[in-house]
């Protein structure tokens, strides 16, 4: 290896102060001069060189599981592979841990490929350990023109290589770098956690030829961090495994509200009953048993990414709800928060209630969307500081008709929550609007969210009046519940939500 202390005119006697004292390789701070040092002679004598990357896969989980100082034994196993591995003009060091970097000098970017080829090979074959390496290149001036972006884009490719289940080379070059696109539906993201390689290898060849996009894990911890980074559509993922195995990963991820969708289905060689009960209690969507038949495998992976777009597409049709109804919010200074509100206690009610699930959401997208049609309705009249003159009320009817009508078109997705929206000012006496509906007619959701909006409006300021105490609210609203007005029933499960708060 090039002894590039003479080049940075240091003094060779205290090179003890510039070597990793572990794996006798450059340290960190030589690393970062030697850089500035290759980018100045690449600018004036016009030579190419490469940055690589170097990170042992799976280096901690190791180290858990032994004496550290077998760790220490293996790092210096590391280094002294990569030095037999490069030539004597190139420069090794330790980046960190359990990273190690190479300046590849004079070379273009297939150049320095080969080069980290050769390293990783030589440590996938000589390491008695089942240690391998996931090495990131970047080119200068290729791909970066400064020594922080230059070291960037070999983490970049470096990451890649991780995400990919490691043991691979990356470069920064787009045409040889795969990159999970989050943005891109069309490719399916599908995570495979397993810590048997072979497993891995086998699962990836059965998939990709269907254009599926393979990340992999070798862990759970690594499964967990993946899932928090990328957008994951589906995973299958394997029970026993050592440290966390595949039960407590998919808990983890079915308990978290952002990853809970997300199909899970559990390859496992235990065919029993009891395993596919317990896969079930934490939530697994489906599961196959070891060794899969492709077919089968292919058919279940299919079903579950439709099932997956499906709920992405209902995920992003409440986000364009919400924001709508926030549009109407912003309208109306004095009821910030109120459609959040109402949602929210309409579906806590609902749950005391037990209503089925499907009512449940319901109640969600009617109390966010009920007073949607107030985004027809003038500025004048919803902002007036005092009450409504009869013309004004009148025109002021019209918003339940017109967020029906604004929310028609997703009826499909909406169901009875259309019925919520348009009769949520509906009394069981035939007195409200907008079609008097009476008693029974007057469908449920609808029952609901009148009673949450009517007693959130009540505890609001407005412009017209000053908020009302809850107790007065609550007691308010049991006499228009005897005046055969609004629902007892539901009126009693407010009070006991109410009163816990």
């Amino acid at each position: 290896m090039k002894d590039i202390l003479q080049e940075l005119d240091l003094d060779p006697y205290l090179a003890f102060h510039y070597k990793d004292s572990l794996t006798g390789l450059y340290c960190h701070s030589i690393f970062q001069i030697t850089i500035d040092h290759e980018i100045k002679r690449a600018q004036r004598y016009g030579k190419d060189f490469c940055l690589a990357l170097i990170d042992i896969d799976r280096f901690s989980f190791y180290n858990e599981n032994r004496d550290h100082s077998q760790g220490d034994i293996m790092l210096k196993i590391i280094a002294e592979t990569i030095e037999t591995n490069i030539r004597s003009v190139d420069i090794a060091a330790r980046y960190s841990g359990d990273q190690f970097v190479v300046i590849i000098t004079e070379s273009d970017l297939d150049s320095g490929i080969k080069v980290a080829e050769r390293i990783r090979e030589s440590i996938e074959r000589n390491n008695q350990s089942s240690l391998t390496v996931s090495i990131g290149l970047a080119s200068y001036p290729g791909d970066a023109k400064t020594r922080i972006n230059l070291i960037g884009k070999a983490q970049e490719a470096l990451q890649n290589a991780k995400i990919k289940g490691g043991n691979s080379v990356y470069s920064f070059d787009n045409k040889k770098l795969v990159i999970i696109d989050q943005d891109n539906s069309t490719i399916p993201n599908i995570l495979i956690v397993d810590d048997i390689p072979l497993n891995l290898k086998m699962l990836e060849a059965m998939l990709m030829p269907e254009g599926y996009c393979i990340v992999k894990a070798n862990n759970g911890h690594d499964a967990l961090h993946l899932v928090s980074k990328y957008n994951i559509d589906l995973i299958l993922l394997d029970v026993m495994m050592p440290g966390m195995n595949g039960y407590e990963v998919c808990q983890q991820l079915k308990a978290n509200e952002r990853t809970r969708l997300i199909p899970i289905i559990m390859i496992t060689a235990l065919d029993d009953s009891e395993s596919k009960i317990k896969g079930i209690q934490v939530g697994a969507d489906d599961f196959i048993t070891k060794p899969p038949n492709k077919t089968e495998l292919l058919a279940r992976v299919k079903s579950l990414i439709n099932v997956n777009n499906i709920n992405k597409h209902l995920a992003d049709i409440k986000n364009v709800l919400m924001s709508i109804a926030n549009a109407v919010e912003a309208k109306d200074k004095y009821t910030q928060g109120h459609v959040e509100r109402v949602a929210s206690l309409a579906v806590s009610i609902g749950k005391k209630l037990r209503l089925p699930q499907k009512d449940i959401e319901a109640l969600w997208f009617a109390g966010v969307l009920h007073d949607v049609g107030k985004i027809g309705i003038p500025d004048c009249i919803l902002n007036k500081n005092g009450k409504l003159n009869e013309d004004e009320w009148e025109i002021m009817k019209q918003h339940p008709d017109i967020g029906y009508k604004i929310c028609l078109p997703l009826e499909n997705t909406l169901g009875s929550a259309l019925q919520g929206i348009r009769y949520h000012h509906e009394k069981l006496d035939g007195t409200g609007y907008p079609e008097g509906l009476k008693g029974d007619i007057i469908p449920e959701v609808a029952k609901i969210i009148s009673i949450v909006d009517y007693y959130d409006a009540l505890t609001s300021d407005r412009p017209y009046r000053t908020k009302m105490s809850k107790e007065d609210t609550l007691n308010l609203l049991r006499q228009e519940a005897m005046s055969n007005k609004l629902d007892i029933k539901t009126i009693e499960v407010l009070i006991e939500l109410v009163s816990n708060n």
